[in-house]
Formats: structure tokens, C-alpha cells, sequence
């Protein structure tokens, strides 16, 4: 019998329902899934105060998680798959995934074994995955697939969507916008990743140097996002750095800098975002190769067409 790890962290519980929908194929095709909730010694809340949403930003980006309660699975356990299932946080890796690959334990658990990435975000994943995956490979783990998660919904719509169901913890229409997140199709639609990981496993395909999720439109890439976030990515670089030279998390003292941050971000928004837009569209002859590399790139391990849809 194969042993698969499913490591995760959901706030909101949109992630533990697609987790539920992954992993009942694979119990179903005779495998033992142990699915592992992380729990931070302090918990993150959920809907998330407004100044406390904000201070989550600088300690995500530089990677300095809060640490995480220990794993509730005996010692020395040992797994022939482990499963990431995550989110993102200021285009970074969540803080409790973050914490998970920087422990001792998550370190043990993943060296030398086949990792498949799930990522369930608004619409912006390319930097977090490249963090997740220069994790992965530093401790010993083999990213041998990712899926991609992201709202369906126009981008400039998600931008009020996904912040109101965050600070409010209301993901229904709104002002005759759709729901927040994932959509009820996109989540029964992730039991084929559980199909093709059960039958990949019965036949020992987690051992080779190859995608298991291949041909199944495991991710979505949209050139105009790889841009405006990389943009985003330097510049979150920058303001998390000066918000810790003010304190530490959870310190008073730093919610000037914090508000600040909230300011830019806003005008950012409202500005920067649709005039980068528009450039990268007038620019895209001049960047074609480029941006032919970063689809490529983004479109690794697992791919981008639908060859094996027959799974759906």
C-alpha cells in the first residue's frame, strides 16, 4: 500500500474542500492518505482584522513565518508522495507552508521524496511557486507536479471580491459581482488530479523523473500577470524591509509604516496596475521571447494542455 502525505493550511476552508476533493480518489484506489492540518502556535484569524491582514505582509515576503504547532503523525513516519496544498500571501508562499519546509520535521518529510504542488490563490502564483519550489529543492524534494488553482472572475473584479471576503469573510455576489475564489465546477474538477495521481501511484510512476498531471490543464499561465507581478514582487521586496525596520510583528509602533504600505498598495491598484497593463500590450512584440520563455517556465512540470481531459 502507497502512503501519500497531504500537507495544507486553509483559513477560510475554501482549500480544505479541494483537498477533500483530491484525496478521495486516491483513498478510494486503496492508498493511505494522512492529511496534515498545520496549526500555527498563533493562530492566524479568519476573517482577518484589517491591521492584522496588513502585518501578515512583511514577515510573508521575507520569509520569517510564525512557527507551527508540532505534526499531528508519529514519529518517523514515511510517506512515497507528498502533497503541498497552499496558498498565497503577498505573492509569497503562506506563512504556515513556509514555516512547514523551513522545520526539522518538514525538512525529514520531504527530502528525497516526489512533491506535487496545489496552489489556490486569486489569480497571482508565479513568484510564490518559484519560493516554494527553491524550498522544496533545498531540503531534498523532487517538485515533480504543480496545479494551479485561481478565481475565474475578470482580475479588476477579484481586486474588490477577494479583499471583501477576506476582511469580512462574505464571498457572495456582491453589487452584482460574482462569488469570491474557487467556483464549485473548478473544485469537482480537481478529482482528476486525484484519478491520475491513484493510477500513477499503482504503477510506481512517482520513482520516475517525470510529471504525473501531465495533460490534464494543471495550469493556467497569463503572460500580462508574469510582468505586473514580478513589478509587484520588487516592489513588496522593498516596503516589506522598511515595515521590520520599524518593529516586529504585532508591535504598535510599526502600523504607521503598515498604513503607508495599505496607501501604496491602493493607488497601486488603482494607477500602476491598469497604465502596466496597457504597456505590456503595446511592448509585447518587443518582449515576445521573453515572454515565451516565462510561459514555458511557468508551464512546468505538469503543463498547460488538456491531452488527458477524458479524466473529468
Amino acid at each position: 500500500m502507497k502512503n501519500v502525505l497531504i500537507v495544507s493550511y486553509s483559513q477560510s476552508g475554501q482549500l480544505a474542500d479541494i483537498v477533500t476533493a483530491l484525496a478521495h480518489p486516491l483513498e478510494a484506489g486503496g492508498i493511505q492518505v494522512h492529511h496534515e492540518v498545520l496549526r500555527p502556535q498563533t493562530a492566524f484569524p479568519f476573517p482577518w482584522p484589517f491591521f492584522a491582514f496588513l502585518d501578515a505582509f512583511p514577515e510573508s515576503v521575507c520569509l520569517d513565518p510564525r512557527p507551527n504547532k508540532p505534526l499531528a503523525m508519529p514519529d518517523g513516519a514515511v510517506f512515497d508522495l507528498v502533497i503541498l496544498a497552499w496558498t498565497v500571501w503577498y505573492l509569497s508562499p503562506s506563512q504556515p507552508i513556509t514555516a512547514f519546509l523551513q522545520s526539522a520535521e518538514g525538512k525529514r518529510l520531504i527530502k528525497g521524496k516526489p512533491v506535487v504542488s496545489l496552489v489556490v490563490c486569486r489569480n497571482m502564483w508565479f513568484s510564490a511557486f518559484d519560493t516554494l519550489k527553491t524550498l522544496v529543492t533545498e531540503v531534498g524534494g523532487r517538485l515533480v507536479d504543480h496545479v494551479a488553482l485561481t478565481d475565474e472572475s475578470p482580475s479588476l473584479l477579484t481586486f474588490i471580491t477577494t479583499p471583501r471576503w477576506m476582511l469580512t469573510g462574505r464571498r457572495g455576489r456582491f453589487l452584482g459581482m460574482p462569488p469570491a475564489g474557487i467556483n464549485a465546477q473548478q473544485t469537482a474538477g480537481v478529482t482528476r488530479f486525484g484519478v491520475a495521481l491513484a493510477e500513477a501511484l499503482a504503477h510506481d510512476e512517482e520513482k520516475r523523473e517525470q510529471s504525473m498531471l501531465s495533460g490534464l490543464c494543471a495550469v493556467k499561465v497569463v503572460p500580462h500577470l508574469i510582468m505586473s507581478e514580478r513589478a509587484g514582487r520588487r516592489a513588496f521586496r522593498v516596503w516589506s524591509k522598511l515595515v521590520r525596520l520599524c518593529g516586529r510583528a504585532g508591535q504598535w509602533r510599526r502600523v504607521p509604516a503598515l498604513i503607508l504600505f495599505a496607501l501604496y498598495l491602493t493607488a497601486a491598484i488603482l494607477t500602476i496596475v491598469p497604465l502596466h497593463f496597457v504597456l505590456q500590450r503595446l511592448a509585447a512584440p518587443l518582449f515576445a521571447r521573453r515572454i515565451a520563455a516565462a510561459i514555458r517556465h511557468y508551464g512546468q512540470p505538469s503543463g498547460t494542455d488538456g491531452a488527458r481531459m477524458t479524466y473529468e
